[in-house]
């Protein structure tokens, strides 16, 4: 199973993809009706989705074979989970059937069987995103909601912090991961880029198009993934990343004792300016669309 896809809704969904088209180096994958796709460099049939509605996140997409998707409908529902209907063909590329499922504070997620191949991947780019690399969320209560990863999405936890807990459903250290917060929404959405070099390109692209660097640039722990953050248009937040770590089950656990600063320190490098307001503004720009039961 696979982290694929974010689905989201924006007022204004011009400005939104022509932000991830243009400095963000996406690639639009399909349009139709009021929703565009986008796609990075590796071999899947889009990266996130933008919807024309109220700001909103529809769904995090999770690609896995029939029997894996049909196993976390039977726990979800078993589990009293917000279901919505099987779909035996969602309409937009891949053709995926599945279902959505809420978390414990509403977080959506969608699990599906993609139809279609597929497509092949194109050719490496420094200044293009390969694929969506995580996706975290706010909560209330991290740990209530990693419970349902792992007990019931069949997750595993690979490190926790003071303040977040880092989940895995294939080889990459982190898929989701839930920050604590007042206000469940949306924190951010990575994009892995080919290296640290195509991070700090990026940077510089976005910020001759007129977007600074809200957070970066750095090095986290878990993960020891490279980070730089950004404030798109449309209001999310937006990370490009690089060098995330790929674990085995063998990967011990990390707990808050594993992951202490320095004062004034936050990742390896130290080195990172941060806008906290800009930050706190986009926590409350994407609250979780209800999925349909």
């Amino acid at each position: 199973m696979h982290l694929r896809s974010v689905e989201l809704q924006a007022p204004d969904r011009g400005t939104a993809v022509e932000f991830l088209k243009g400095p963000w180096g996406l690639i639009e994958a399909g349009a139709r009706g009021d929703t565009t796709w986008l796609r990075g460099t590796a071999a899947r049939h889009y990266a996130i989705a933008v919807s024309t509605g109220p700001a909103a996140v529809v769904s995090a997409t999770l690609i896995g074979s029939r029997a894996e998707v049909e196993a976390i409908r039977e726990r979800a529902l078993k589990a009293g989970l917000k279901c919505g209907p099987w779909i035996d063909e969602f309409d937009e590329p891949g053709r995926g059937a599945g279902f959505c499922v809420a978390g414990p504070e509403g977080e959506p997620y969608r699990f599906l069987v993609e139809r279609d191949a597929a497509p092949a991947a194109l050719p490496a780019d420094n200044a293009r995103p390969i694929q969506v690399a995580h996706v975290v969320f706010n909560t209330q209560n991290r740990e209530a909601a990693t419970r349902v990863l792992t007990d019931t999405f069949g997750f595993k936890l690979s490190d926790s912090t003071r303040v977040m807990n880092f989940l895995r459903c294939d080889d990459l250290h982190h898929v989701v991961a839930y920050a604590d917060s007042k206000k469940p929404s949306l924190n951010h959405i990575a994009f892995e880029m080919q290296d640290t070099d195509a991070v700090m390109r990026g940077m510089g692209r976005l910020k001759d198009a007129g977007y600074p660097t809200c957070w970066g640039p750095g090095r986290h722990g878990p993960g020891n993934n490279v980070f730089s953050y950004f404030i798109a248009p449309f209001g999310a937040c937006v990370e490009y990343t690089a060098e995330i770590e790929r674990v085995s089950d063998s990967y011990q656990t990390g707990t808050p004792d594993s992951w202490k600063w320095p004062p004034g320190r936050t990742d390896h490098w130290g080195i990172a300016s941060r806008d906290n307001d800009q930050l706190a503004a986009s926590g409350n720009a994407f609250p979780f669309q209800s999925v349909a039961a």
